[in-house]
């Protein structure tokens, strides 16, 4: 089961955090800035699946911007590697080459996406024009 998504940039700055089980929220300004520290500090010749307290971390870095899943024990790290991978490419074929302004000041949009793709902390959908359909229909109903 997934715990936390976050999208982070190099500065450290989180852009976007989905909890899918209830942290305080100064454990969460905390447990924040011990994982982008520890994803931060590694090399892109490590790994990509870090083992945190009584969790695993499944990271990957798109430009400027890395994406932090927190998963229990029983999750499948290479499942969620590729869900980070479809979540982006969802992005990209939304805003046509997504980048963090796009996340800044499109937000809700892209909880949107995020909670199409995964519900409770399970994977639910993958398949891309599907994520999207609710996302045209609210752009055709603002266009209108």
């Amino acid at each position: 089961m997934i715990k936390f998504f976050l999208m982070v940039n190099k500065q450290g700055q989180t852009r976007l955090s989905r909890y899918y089980e209830h942290i305080e929220i100064h454990k969460r300004t905390m447990l924040e800035a011990e994982v982008i520290k520890h994803c931060l500090s590694r090399s892109k010749d490590q790994c990509s699946f870090i083992e945190y307290k009584d969790f695993k971390l499944v990271y990957r870095q798109y430009a400027a911007l890395f994406v932090v899943v927190g998963i229990n024990e029983t999750e499948n790290e290479m499942a969620v590697y590729e869900l980070i991978h479809n979540f982006v490419e969802v992005l990209d074929k939304y805003f046509s080459r997504v980048s963090e302004l796009d996340i800044m000041f499109n937000l809700d949009r892209v909880h949107i996406i995020l909670d199409e793709m995964v519900l409770n902390g399970c994977i639910v959908e993958t398949n891309p024009n599907r994520i999207l359909a609710p996302l045209f229909v609210l752009d055709k109903v603002a266009e209108s």
